[in-house]
Formats: structure tokens, sequence, C-alpha cells
């Protein structure tokens, strides 16, 4: 069972068609949607989605509204003549919040998607008409949820690939176990993200580490080749040694193996003189 389907089921059991006007605005949400089409002087709404249909069963029988249904394969289909019954999109400027709450419901369970969360964060809704969007997005505005526009030549849609701004759109709509699930989800993936990301971190500084003692010690066993390792500072040749002889120490180890120990910087300073000496070699022999 897909996420979506999850959520249209916990949807299609809300407990609230007592209430007339807020069962309106979710048929008019129904009706602002992608699946629903004209035929032969018909409405006609589509779905493979079993608790979807019984929603929508349901918000046409509390309108007095009649309609028939077809079962062909997987797609269920209503069908039923155009009424004054059916609310209106005029009617969404006096509704109060619970109302707007209902229409979005509407148009999610009408012909909205959402991804499981595991994969990739996605929630689009599908439109009939693209001038549907222009009453539909601040709507959402006023409640905190910004989604972005899809306007293609057949598919207009509103979407969200942000996983805060989808939470947000599943608790508005009363998606609350899905919330919850949600959430649950979103928090083990962020914290394997931040894992990740740190083991990357480590693992880069680690062969930045590893790179950089390889180079320290063909420096000095070049001049140890070109007999110029003996004349070295003694400072320098300790810190030579003890390179050579341990490779995988970091500078602070090397530091804390001298005498007197001496600091990170310290260590640095001396490396990179050998290094230098080095360089000068390998110029004269070009």
């Amino acid at each position: 069972m897909s996420f979506s389907y999850e959520v249209k089921e916990e949807l299609s059991k809300l407990n609230n068609l007592a209430n007339k006007k807020q069962v309106k605005a979710e048929l008019l949400g129904y009706l602002m949607s992608n699946n629903v089409s004209t035929e032969k002087k018909k409405l006609k709404f589509s779905t493979e989605n079993s608790y979807n249909i019984n929603r929508f069963n349901k918000l046409l029988s509390n309108t007095n509204i009649p309609f028939q249904i077809d079962i062909q394969g997987k797609v269920y289909t209503i069908r039923f003549v155009p009424s004054k019954l059916l609310p209106q999109k005029e009617e969404i400027v006096e509704y109060e919040e619970e109302e707007k709450k209902a229409l979005i419901r509407g148009l999610f369970m009408g012909s909205g998607m959402i991804n499981d969360p595991n994969k990739n964060y996605h929630l689009e809704i599908l439109f009939q008409y693209p001038e549907t969007i222009s009453s539909i997005l601040p709507i959402l505005q006023e409640f905190g949820i910004q989604m972005k526009i899809l306007d293609s030549k057949d598919r207009y849609s509103i979407y969200s690939k942000d996983g805060e701004e989808i939470s947000k759109m599943l608790a508005l709509i009363g998606a609350n176990k899905s919330v919850l699930k949600y959430e649950e989800i979103r928090v083990i993936r962020e914290m394997k993200n931040n894992v990740n990301r740190i083991v990357n971190c480590e693992t880069a500084n680690l062969n930045k580490t590893v790179n950089a003692a390889m180079k320290q010690i063909e420096d000095i066993k070049l001049l140890q080749e070109k007999g110029k390792f003996e004349s070295l500072p003694e400072h320098l040749k300790e810190v030579a040694a003890i390179r050579l002889k341990h490779p995988e120490l970091s500078l602070v180890e090397i530091g804390n193996k001298l005498t007197p120990p001496i600091g990170k910087s310290g260590v640095s300073y001396r490396l990179q003189a050998i290094s230098k000496l080095a360089e000068e070699i390998k110029e004269e022999e070009k």
C-alpha cells in the first residue's frame, strides 16, 4: 500500500460529515481537482482508491445529489448530473478556517499524491484548470504553507519537495496519524543524512591527512637520496625521523613525541621547511 493510499484511507474516515458547510467545501475541492471531467452532460470522478470513492459517495449523499457508481477492473467511477445543489467556486470567499481546510482536503483526495517519504519528499495536487490555482495558493499561504506551481502544456499542479511544508499540509487536511508517521521517517532520514555527512567529512579529512603525510615522506627521502638530510638542523631531522617511522601520525601526535613537545603549528612549520628544501632540489634538477 502506497503512502498516498494510506493518507487517503485515513482522511476518508474523518467523522465530520455532520457539518454541512465543511461537507460542501470538501466536495468543492473534489470538483476542482483534475480527476473530475464532463461526459455526456454528466460530471465524472474516477479513482482506483476504494476509500476515496467511498468518501466522495458520502459527500454527494450528504448533499442530496443523485449519482451512480460503476466499477471497471480496478477503477471506480461516480457519475452525477450537475445541480444547483453543488457548491460553487464563488463561495470560497465566505469560507471560515475549517471550511478552507475541508476544501484543501477535498482537493488532495480528488487528485493529490504524496511520495513515500523514505524515498523522497514530494506532494502534488493536479487541477483541471490553471486559473483555479490562483484561488487556492492564497488559502495555503494563510496557513503558512508554501507551494510551487507547475504549469505545462497539459498539466496544471501545485507541488512541494520540502519535508516541512508537506508535513504542515498533512496536518492541515486532518491526516494526524500520517503526520506522526511522516515525521518519524523524516527524523530517521535526517539522522542518517547527518551521520553520512560526518562520515564523508571525516573520510575527506583522513584522505587529506594521508596525502599530506605521503608527500612529506617523499620530500624527506629525496633529501636523503641527495645527501642533504644529514646537514639539516637537528630540530628538522628530529621531526623527519618521526614522520618516517610513523607515517600514520597526525601533526599533533608528532609534536607530542618531540623533546620537548611542541604544538601542531610548530610541527607544520618544520615539515614545510623540509618540503621547501625538497622543492629547491627539484627546481635545480629541471
